[in-house]
């Protein structure tokens, strides 16, 4: 049988395509506690690539057993039990088929797939990985390991290999299946503070730069996750990839394929490798013999190599190419680029342009030239990207997705540039990973995905999500949360898989309505101060709650992380507590500050303790730094830079002290309603709802308080009915009043007395809702996707947005006039309302793209059947709409009324486009006080 550790791993990568049957009639012994399975392979047909696979093997093993395996090559006979690799068609490989009556001939052809079977031959027992390909090979061998006990980032975070009483494999003939996408890869950038630091200090300090051995690290780690396409790291402060002759031999063995980002067109590094002084201007209009030499060179020295071409032009580096400046221009040029680009690469290469991979990565200003009407080779792949911040800005449509050349996607786990990078902390969301790269998988992009990961640490989740979702289209169709239950299962052990998704679920979540980079609330470029959260507006309960958040899950991190054996410390500190107590730390330090203001301004005795509070957060964001660049004696030495690119958010702020108020006494702080000119919070009838009340003093002195007239009848308590103001609470009571749901409509109040002085609490119960129907809350109401009646024209997706689910328009739709939109059946909001009032509704989207420019991205909206409210949520270009959209993940449209009467409503939202993804909607009613980010409302209603 197999071993209980390779039986638990193969349950918790239930939803990857290689899982083996290990319930199957027999298992092939690898390791008997004594003897380890000696590694032969046929290199026929293979290069150098199986060498290293054998040695990569070698060492998985090694870690899982102690034993050295042996490593021998074809010609040496196999003693007892022996691992062969080779391709399909390599003659050792080909005559155990025969003798285990196991066909190979369909493998022919195939892309990336390997057979894994078992053949006798007298006393040797062949453990046979056959590879229609060297990487199908190599992912068979990946396979085999992974399913031992070897995470793919055994080196990379520190998931080091357990050593294991015995191994074994399922006898069971077992084929794996193509990649749904074609190529799969990474691009190393913007390696400025992690990646170029950490490998002049480490891996290639003989180089001060990224080498090849810093590339034969990454290469290991491409093979385990099953990605094939590396673009290479290229900014100035990086030694150009091909500058070092050995880095693409080294990928050349290795078998990955070389391309190169749209700033770099004809594999070439125009930042570090387009001399201007001795080339002249880089400009196509007017030094076209001098660039054609230039990338006629790369040609040359790349043609022995797989490769894949970037097509087009850009500037020097990124930005717009020169000597055109209008969209027309750019399109005529790049047509005539192109052109020579094709026969450039046939001349050189010798062969159809057909045959050449090709790709024109349509970013910026060359996706709108192809907009303008841009001719692309239909041989060429057309590469879609995101908008930065994980929203694809446009895919094939329907004569697009019949191209030869198919098409693909260039996405972003990380970014440099407008309105606010994020460099720093891996925090794209999973849920919105899988909805746009479902979208794209829909619409044929299946040639080539590509993934900025920035240093690849810290981010290593989401590049595995990623490349898993590219390798198997399947996953798109599960959960987000499985696939990261299973991350966890493999790295830290089922009884913290499930503790650990939802924690890291609630990291993600938390990043999703705005990431810690975006904190500061102000821009890259042009670059702005910090300014003040929206979080910290009218009152402070945001503010409060997001820190409270970000307090627990870090609480629940370092728990799960006191219970971690030795051999799993560092790497649950790269890739849950890092992350974690680092977002924690900032937003502490942002939001206590903004805090502390606030506190100030009410003349609280507690606005310098929340200075304090803000400056210990960022004293440990420090200390957290240096413990991560520390970690294993320095392995990661240089990775890990809390301030990339030295950003105004990063700052470490001047701490200000507030003077001691004049004020004497205590104060009652409420977010309610001027009614009867009170500050009064409102309940309705039949509802059981809490308030938060603060009870604060002015100077900090200590003070006694107590409630006078709490009566049970009343139907409303508070939290606690006596205490002291003091230096151990900051003297503040932080309170909750609640109200049980019985007592009836009427205006009451609860006297709290504290120092020498009452202090009165006013109430009102407003009128019973109807139970069926989410309520007014306090002058505002939240609709929630789980309250919509729901037509055939929308689709629910889960895991994604504020409450977990969002609604969108059907993909499969056609754009319609906002007359035609109203004959589709509509999203179907039911609530009720105490007041008559004015106010606004607010549809709050995400802030997606139409598919193509044919699309738009619009809905149409009617409160109780009264004017039709066409809403458009299309941004154009890098707009300051969009800058906000983005910065926000949501896309906000919507319209006011001048009076709504208390009673029930309908609100009713038809789709005119695909697409359309409806976070929530908002109805705030005049007197309700301004927030940031979604509030729950009316929790105990529907």
């Amino acid at each position: 049988m197999a071993s209980l550790g390779s039986r638990l791993l193969a349950a918790a990568l239930s939803l990857t395509s290689f899982v083996y049957a290990w319930h199957a009639r027999a298992d092939v012994s690898i390791f008997d506690g004594k003897t380890i399975a000696e590694i032969h392979r046929d290199d026929t047909g293979a290069g150098k690539t199986l060498e290293l696979a054998s040695a990569m093997l070698a060492n998985d093993l090694k870690d899982l057993s102690g034993q050295t395996p042996i490593v021998a090559v074809k010609s040496e006979a196999c003693r007892t039990t022996c691992i062969l690799l080779g391709l399909a068609s390599a003659p050792k490989i080909r005559n155990l088929a025969a003798q285990a009556g196991v066909k190979l001939d369909d493998l022919s052809g195939q892309w990336e797939v390997y057979r894994r079977f078992v053949a006798h031959e007298g006393k040797a027992t062949y453990i046979v990985i056959a590879g229609s390909d060297v990487r199908g090979t190599v992912y068979g061998v990946v396979d085999l390991t992974r399913s031992l006990g070897v995470s793919p980032w055994s080196w990379w975070a520190d998931v080091s290999p357990r050593r294991q009483p015995r191994l074994a494999v399922s006898e069971d003939l077992f084929t794996s299946t193509t990649p749904s996408v074609k190529y799969r890869g990474i691009f190393l950038n913007d390696e400025d503070w992690g990646l170029e630091p950490w490998a002049a200090k480490t891996l290639d300090a003989s180089k001060g730069n990224i080498g090849p051995k810093t590339y034969t690290r990454v290469f290991e780690l491409m093979w385990r996750l099953k990605a094939n396409t590396l673009w290479p790291a290229m900014h100035a402060v990086s030694a150009p990839f091909y500058s070092d002759p050995a880095s693409p031999a080294l990928a050349h063995d290795y078998a990955i394929v070389i391309g190169t980002s749209h700033a770099e067109p004809m594999m070439r590094n125009n930042l570090r490798e387009w001399d201007e002084s001795r080339r002249g201007p880089f400009d196509f209009t007017r030094n076209s013999d001098e660039i054609a030499r230039y990338w006629t060179e790369r040609i040359q020295q790349s043609r022995r190599y797989e490769s894949i071409y970037t097509v087009g032009l850009r500037g020097i580096h990124d930005g717009p190419m020169q000597g055109a400046d209008t969209t027309q221009a750019r399109r005529q040029v790049l047509e005539n680029v192109i052109s020579l680009q094709q026969r450039l690469l046939t001349k050189s290469l010798k062969r159809p342009v057909t045959t050449i991979p090709q790709v024109y990565v349509a970013y910026h200003e060359l996706q709108e030239a192809y907009d303008a009407g841009l001719s692309v080779p239909d041989d060429v792949t057309l590469m879609w990207a995101d908008d930065n911040y994980g929203y694809l800005r446009h895919l094939s449509g329907p004569a697009e997705q019949k191209r030869a050349g198919g098409a693909g996607i260039y996405y972003h786990l990380s970014y440099w540039g407008r309105p606010h990078d994020y460099l720093w902390l891996g925090t794209t969301h999973p849920g919105l990973i899988r909805e746009e790269m479902g979208r794209a998988y829909d619409a044929n992009a299946r040639q080539m995905w590509i993934v900025n990961v920035g240093d690849i640490k810290p981010i290593e989740y989401l590049t595995e999500y990623f490349l898993d979702l590219a390798f198997d289209a399947n996953r798109l169709h599960q959960p987000a949360d499985d696939h990261l239950q299973a991350f966890m299962s493999e790295q830290f052990g089922s009884d913290y898989a499930l503790p650990l998704t939802t924690l890291m679920r609630r990291y993600y979540d938390l990043s999703f309505e705005r990431k810690p980079e975006f904190m500061g609330f102000g821009q890259t470029e042009w670059v702005t101060p910090n300014r003040p959260t929206r979080y910290v507006t009218s009152n402070d309960q945001e503010a409060l709650d997001r820190i409270a958040a970000y307090r627990e899950i870090t609480a629940q991190a370092e728990a799960i992380g006191a219970k971690l054996p030795e051999d799993r410390q560092a790497a649950f500190y790269e890739l849950v507590l890092y992350p974690v107590r680092a977002s924690a730390e900032l937003n502490i330090r942002i939001l206590s500050l903004d805090l502390a203001e606030f506190y100030a301004r009410e003349q609280r005795a507690s606005a310098n303790s929340y200075v304090g509070q803000a400056k210990a957060a960022h004293i440990a964001l420090v200390e957290d730094t240096k413990r991560y660049d520390a970690l294993l004696n320095g392995k990661w030495q240089g990775m890990m830079d809390m301030a990339p690119r030295r950003l105004p958010v990063f700052d470490e702020p001047a701490w200000p002290q507030w003077s001691t108020s004049q004020k004497s006494g205590c104060d009652l702080s409420v977010s309610g309603q001027w009614i009867n000119d009170h500050n009064t919070l409102t309940f309705v009838a039949g509802r059981a709802q809490t308030r938060p009340v603060t009870l604060f003093a002015h100077q900090p002195a200590t003070q006694d308080w107590s409630t006078q007239s709490q009566n049970p009848e009343s139907g409303l308590t508070l939290s606690q009915t006596a205490g002291t103001l003091d230096a151990s609470n900051n003297y503040e009571a932080k309170l909750t009043l609640r109200y049980d749901g019985l007592s009836p409509p009427a205006d009451k109040y609860i006297v709290l007395r504290c120092g020498n002085a009452e202090h009165h609490l006013y109430v009102r119960i407003l009128p019973p809702l109807p139970s069926s129907l989410t309520g007014e809350d306090n002058k505002r109401l939240t609709l929630r996707p789980d309250l919509a009646d729901m037509g055939k024209d929308w689709d629910t997706v889960s895991g994604l947005g504020s409450f977990g689910s969002v609604l969108r328009s059907r993909l499969t739709l056609s754009s319609v006039s906002t007359q035609e939109a109203m004959q589709r059946t509509p999203l179907t909001y039911r609530f009720a309302t105490s007041s008559t009032s004015g106010g606004k509704v607010k549809i709050v989207a995400l802030p997606t793209h139409p598919a193509t420019p044919a699309q738009g991205l619009s809905g149409v909206a009617s409160l109780d059947g009264g004017p039709v409210q066409p809403l458009d949520f299309s941004t154009t270009g890098r707009s300051d709409q969009w800058r906000d959209n983005v910065l926000s993940n949501t896309s906000i449209q919507g319209f006011s009324f001048k009076t709504l009467p208390a009673g029930e409503h309908i609100l009713r939202l038809y789709p005119a486009d695909p697409g359309l993804v409806i976070d929530r909607i908002e109805i705030d009613l005049d007197g309700a006080q301004p927030h940031y980010g979604a509030i729950r409302t009316d929790p105990s209603g529907p």
